[in-house]
């Protein structure tokens, strides 16, 4: 997800019509603003001309009544086009507000289904920005974006026009310095787009890395990288300041140019109609101040919409970059697709791996013509020295991710056959790195599921032998958890994971069982849980403790992504292999 550049063209006008079909459930919304639009530019500029009547043929001649009946008139034309106006900024806002919260839920939904990959390759800060700030300003194309400048522009048409009516030649003596004008709005609007660009890039670059050090922050501290890292946010964030001060010091430049332009406009028109009027007979001068007033009403509205226009046009453009981001997360490919059908109620727990090569990256496999068969209720170890591929095989068995050749089969189906749901529901897993959410235990356990009620997750917890440990919680199991379990030891997180597992009861077992890291007492607790859930389960369990190798029905040892040998812990030895010198080295001290 590489960031704009700012060389790019940016403004696509399919990008734009497939922003606008997100507003296609709206549509009646989108005509009406558009409806509203045209009203405004008619409207607009009927005070001015009323003006102009009123100064010339009734306030010169001394007519109250009619000077009164106007004045009403042109309350009434106010009160309209403030309403319209009304409806027309809340319309748009809603617009993008309402569009904006089905990107939203359209891009979560995407980001939890996407394919394990993406996120071992893109900064999750990354990803936030995609979906928070990135989302919030496609509602700019909206708000402040294409129907706004299109009002904007509609409303500059029926200026000039009326303009042009009442009197061609002043109008071309007071538009005189608009050439300028149009130079110094393009000028502005590359200058603050770019700037624009600059500031996107800088605050996706923000988001990534305060995320990533605030997850890291122990490992920042416990190598005094403090200030370090501290300097290298100091230039990312000054990134964003220079690119932000390039924005304000064009906006500095070109709001000014814009009153001159304005006053040397009312200035022309001034000194043409004083001119004009004495060459006039005195009958025909008197009737130059109604135009003149008019004419100095007719810029200052002409001028508004032209103070924001260049400005609204990089909103839009931002918007659409934004939107091209948001679109990428939508149209990445790589994510878990639901092609599966097949949903058994329960499956019985045989597991075939049939040729299997997997590799994270398109060049280095990981895995290389794996083959093994775990009958069901047996429980498989899995051995090897870090980087064999252990974890990968446990990832590869409820689809975390795609497989490059080869088959697993659940029961003889291949796994791509199961719809994905109800394979995950029969496969439990329990890993090393336990991660909690913010919330109760109560809530970290059912993962907010309400068809788990709290009996059940005590009756799991008592069977297990935990629900000791949580009563001794302050608050037991309304317990707040910090974020990532921060206010736990590792031990009670797994313990809690055994408790999650047994709750959903599944078939396979998927169990990376670390306990170098616990306490004694935990230690006990985790034994005791892993054999209960083992029991009468197939089960996949990464080794760490010699007991549990020893249960295991069948050893995997596992070198550089090939399995070297396969059989008990009776065999292998008797082998004196590879095992052997693996259990030589890492597992002969290790007591029971």
């Amino acid at each position: 997800m590489a960031p704009a550049s700012p060389n790019k063209k940016i403004f696509d006008f399919a990008l734009l019509k497939r922003v606008f079909r997100l507003a296609a459930p709206y549509k009646r919304k989108v005509f009406l603003s558009l409806a509203l639009a045209i009203l405004l530019a008619v409207v607009s500029p009927l005070r001015p001309y009323l003006i102009q009547i009123t100064v010339n043929n009734y306030i010169r001649n001394g007519l109250l009544d009619w000077v009164v009946r106007i004045t009403l008139i042109q309350f009434v034309f106010l009160i309209i086009e403030t309403v319209f106006r009304f409806f027309f900024s809340f319309i748009t806002a809603w617009l993008g507000q309402t569009v904006v919260k089905n990107l939203r839920v359209t891009v979560f939904n995407k980001v939890i289904g996407l394919n394990l990959s993406q996120f071992d390759k893109t900064p999750i800060g990354t990803l936030t920005t995609r979906t928070i700030n990135d989302i919030e300003s496609v509602n700019d194309v909206f708000a402040d974006g294409l129907i706004p400048i299109i009002a904007d522009l509609l409303s500059i048409i029926s200026i000039l026009f009326v303009m042009f009516w009442v009197d061609w030649k002043l109008a071309l003596i007071c538009l005189a310095p608009f050439p300028f004008l149009i130079l110094a709005t393009y000028v502005f609007k590359e200058s603050v787009n770019r700037s624009f660009i600059r500031v996107r890039n800088a605050v996706a670059a923000l988001n990534a890395f305060v995320q990533e050090h605030i997850t890291g922050i122990q490992v920042v501290q416990a190598f005094s990288a403090e200030e370090r890292e501290f300097n290298k946010f100091r230039k990312i964030n000054r990134e964003h300041r220079n690119a932000n001060v390039n924005a304000i010091f064009a906006y500095s430049v070109f709001f000014p140019v814009v009153e001159i332009v304005l006053a040397v406009s009312t200035g022309l028109l001034v000194w043409w109609a004083a001119s004009k009027a004495m060459q006039l007979p005195e009958e025909e001068a008197a009737g130059m101040a109604g135009k003149i007033i008019a004419f100095n009403l007719y810029l200052n509205l002409l001028f508004r919409p032209l103070r924001v226009i260049a400005d609204k046009f990089n909103v839009l453009q931002m918007g659409m970059v934004a939107s091209e981001r948001v679109f990428k997360v939508i149209d990445n490919e790589d994510y878990i697709s639901e092609e599966g059908s097949f949903a058994p109620e329960k499956v019985a727990g045989k597991i075939e791996f049939d040729h299997v090569w997997f590799g994270y990256n398109e060049d280095q496999y990981v895995l290389r013509d794996v083959n093994f068969t775990v009958e069901p209720g047996e429980t498989v170890a899995l051995v090897g020295h870090t980087g064999s591929g252990k974890t990968s095989i446990i990832s590869l068995i409820n689809r975390l991710y795609h497989i490059k050749k080869g088959e697993i089969r659940i029961d003889g189906v291949p796994i791509g056959d199961y719809k994905l749901d109800a394979l995950r529901r029969q496969t439990g897993v329990v890993l090393q790195d336990v991660f909690l959410f913010s919330g109760s235990v109560l809530d970290n356990i059912t993962l907010r599921n309400p068809a788990i009620s709290r009996e059940q997750v005590v009756r799991a917890a008592e069977l297990i032998g935990v629900h000791e440990f949580i009563m001794s919680l302050p608050g037991g199991y309304d317990y707040k958890v910090m974020e990532r379990g921060s206010t736990l030891s590792l031990g009670q997180r797994q313990l809690l994971s055994f408790i999650r597992a047994l709750l959903y009861d599944p078939s396979i077992l998927i169990l990376d069982e670390a306990t170098s890291s616990v306490d004694t007492e935990s230690e006990h607790l985790i034994q005791h849980a892993i054999d209960t859930l083992i029991s009468g389960r197939t089960s996949i369990v990464i080794a760490h403790r010699l007991s549990t190798i020893r249960k295991a029905h069948k050893i995997i040892v596992l070198d550089k992504g090939e399995i070297r040998e396969i059989g008990t812990h009776e065999e292998l030895i008797a082998k004196e292999g590879y095992y052997y010198s693996l259990y030589q080295s890492q597992f002969e001290e290790v007591k029971n």
